[in-house]
């Protein structure tokens, strides 16, 4: 959700945990240009800004069921932390929380996840990246402790945190696995080999990847999923065009 180098801007999320708007229903093409700004759709997910990173102004076109970043004046150093997680969650993100959320949810509990999401693309140096949150206790605040990252698009010279580890298979598709510590959380990352635009998967195909590897177990819990991008410079046009979620136990 946040950047290949949280651990610089730690203070940022601390203070970003306190100041995100409560949500609110939205109607077609909402504007959100607050700084943690959200709103919700069709009664079930949350869209927030979130412009965590930068004081540089940046706006989002929300829809019924996505949103399109419509300005972005702010620029950062591609070895340095994106400028913000424009995005549409399921389940909770500091506090706040999705309409009628069954999250956090113990993974031993959940008997399907399956999600699907459609982008769509513009130039600039960005990810597009779909955020799985865990914890070993059902947090609703703050940071959690494992965060695994797919990235469906990378766009100029920005990497995971920590380093590659190795290739794997999932859902069909390939994937190069990178691993690391933000200083605040644990990183799991799943890069794809050439952009994806759209995809409907089982999200649990990756939870039991992440456990397999030992970097959590059955009892922690899903707090959240969370669909957007990760811009360091320009994007106006990137978009979450369509975004759903699931899960049951």
């Amino acid at each position: 959700m946040r950047s290949t180098v949280r651990a610089l801007v730690l203070a940022g999320l601390m203070a970003a945990s306190a100041v995100v708007a409560a949500a609110g229903p939205a109607q077609a093409d909402t504007t959100i240009c607050e700084q943690y700004g959200s709103t919700t759709i069709q009664g079930r997910y949350v869209v927030q800004n979130n412009r965590w990173g930068t004081s540089a102004t940046q706006c989002i076109n929300v829809t019924s069921t996505g949103f399109r970043i419509t300005q972005q004046q702010g620029s950062a150093p591609t070895n340095g932390a994106p400028l913000s997680y424009p995005s549409v969650f399921l389940g909770c993100h500091y506090t706040n929380c999705s309409p009628g959320s069954n999250l956090p949810m113990q993974v031993s509990r959940i008997r399907s996840a399956s999600s699907s999401i459609s982008y769509s693309y513009v130039g600039g140096t960005y990810n597009a990246s779909y955020d799985i949150w865990l914890d070993p206790t059902p947090k609703t605040n703050g940071v959690n402790q494992m965060e695994i990252m797919i990235w469906f698009n990378r766009q100029g010279p920005i990497q995971p945190i920590g380093s590659a580890v190795g290739n794997t298979t999932i859902g069909g598709r390939s994937w190069q696995v990178w691993r690391g510590s933000n200083g605040a959380n644990n990183v799991i990352s799943y890069v794809a080999p050439s952009p994806i635009s759209s995809w409907s998967f089982n999200v649990l195909d990756f939870i039991n990847d992440v456990r397999n590897r030992g970097a959590i177990t059955s009892s922690w819990y899903l707090t959240s999923i969370q669909a957007g991008f990760e811009p360091w410079n320009g994007g106006v046009g990137l978009a979450v065009n369509n975004f759903s979620a699931s899960v049951s136990g």
